[in-house]
């Protein structure tokens, strides 16, 4: 098997991808307070094997050993998200100075390594007492949101210039609707959505104000809905999850208004919010790692639910694994939104065991296998019009992969998790070979 081909453009961004629950640790040193992720991992049969973001990779305690392998990989760019609780622990006023000097060390060694920060200001962990009066059910949240993100960009606006203000909004959605599937549990899961929209929408300018040149974008998960079957009612579930997923953000970012169903917006939103949540992106993130198979549904909470794909391995995860099916997706935005900005690829990887072998190696050679797919399928959008700046892998470490506890491993490097000892893989070395041989490639042609 090759690699895919070597012309990528001149300025294409290589990267990796990490979040700050799933690896810093330190959960509560230096004035950090609980964040909701805190909560629910400390609760008996919280997450899976009883894992916690206690100690995680300990990363804020490693952090030059992780910078150094970075710097190792020579990637262009990191993308990493703030704990909200880390610095503003409550979720309010006052910021926490210790929390913010690990972020300033952070954004520093990445500088003095020639590796541009990529900040996510909210990657699902926000404070609890956040939580505790209303979470995103309730509006005052996007009001909180605006004031941390503005506060982030006072501090580290002179050295961060690309933002992404969410993470992933239709998990949150998803993670935070509650009882059972009805009426209820989907006004209160598109509510959420709203008012996470909003808060983006209300950070936007702010961080404009603070960091003249910002390139300011949102990272959503995005997969390509394609019904099960040619039956009507499958096709029509396979409209309704493209509408209630990979359309309910991209449609009011960039258009102003919520996808329509039956000549009804899924979400009723005013003049002023749909405005706010418009603000024109410098990119859009997208998070890829497997496509939907659709199917109608009784019992589902929107009318439709996911099949398995004919004919697909699945990963540990569960996941269908076709990276072929990255292009179709890559395609489906080309076409669906012509309005589109730039694209940042901000996460693609694979979920693996990855055990050490009796030489203390991994040879992940399935990710290596996964991932050079995925970047053919990049390079073959790029030939056919998209315009994609960058590529980040999920991720650089091994991490808490959160509910699912520590049992899956996506990393780069390998994490043992009773000593911390970094090992990097197969997938470290082949991706380290690409980055250095690709970044200095020649213009992809068109």
């Amino acid at each position: 098997m090759t690699d895919p081909d070597p012309l990528f453009p001149l300025a294409f961004r290589w990267g990796v991808a990490t979040a700050a629950f799933q690896i810093e640790g330190a959960w509560n040193a230096d004035g950090k307070g609980p964040s909701t992720w805190d909560t629910r991992a400390h609760r008996p049969g919280g997450l899976a094997g009883g894992a916690t973001g206690d100690v995680a990779c300990d990363h804020y305690h490693r952090l030059t050993e992780d910078l150094d392998l970075m710097a190792g990989l020579g990637i262009g760019s990191y993308r990493f998200s703030v704990s909200w609780p880390r610095v503003q622990p409550t979720g309010r006023g006052r910021w926490n100075g210790r929390g913010l000097a690990f972020y300033d060390r952070l954004v520093d060694g990445l500088l003095t390594r020639n590796i541009e920060p990529l900040l996510t200001i909210y990657h699902w962990d926000h404070p609890q007492p956040v939580e505790d009066a209303g979470g995103w059910a309730v509006r005052d949240t996007a009001a909180r949101f605006a004031d941390y993100a503005e506060g982030l960009a006072v501090r580290l606006g002179d050295r961060v210039r690309r933002w992404l203000t969410l993470n992933e909004p239709l998990s949150v959605m998803h993670a935070e609707m509650s009882g059972p599937p009805g009426p209820s549990s989907r006004e209160h899961g598109l509510r959420v959505a709203h008012h996470q929209l909003l808060g983006h929408g209300l950070a936007v300018p702010r961080l404009r104000a603070h960091v003249p040149g910002a390139d300011v974008g949102i990272s959503l998960n995005l997969a390509g809905m394609t019904p099960a079957s040619d039956r009507p009612d499958d096709v029509a579930a396979a409209a309704r999850a493209e509408a209630y997923e990979d359309r309910l953000f991209l449609d009011p970012l960039l258009r102003g208004d919520y996808p329509h169903l039956d000549g009804t917006p899924v979400i009723e939103a005013g003049d002023a919010d749909r405005l706010l949540i418009a603000a024109p992106l410098d990119f859009v993130g997208v998070n890829w790692y497997a496509p939907a198979r659709i199917a109608a549904s009784a019992t589902g909470v929107f009318g439709y639910t996911r099949v398995p794909v004919p004919g697909a391995d699945t990963n540990v995860l569960g996941w269908p694994v076709v990276p072929e099916d990255f292009g179709a997706l890559l395609a489906w935005l080309r076409e669906t939104y012509p309005e589109l900005p730039p694209i940042e690829i901000t996460e693609n990887g694979y979920p693996g065991v990855d055990e050490l072998d009796a030489t203390g190696s991994v040879q992940d050679l399935r990710r290596v296998s996964y991932l050079r797919t995925c970047l053919s399928q990049v390079r073959a959008a790029l030939d056919a019009g998209s315009d994609i700046r960058g590529y980040h892998v999920w991720s650089l470490l091994d991490n808490l992969e959160w509910d699912h506890g520590y049992r899956p491993r996506f990393g780069l490097v390998h994490v043992d998790y009773a000593t911390l000892a970094r090992t990097p893989k197969a997938s470290y070395r082949w991706y380290t070979q690409l980055v250095t041989t690709r970044k200095d490639g020649s213009p992809c042609s068109g």
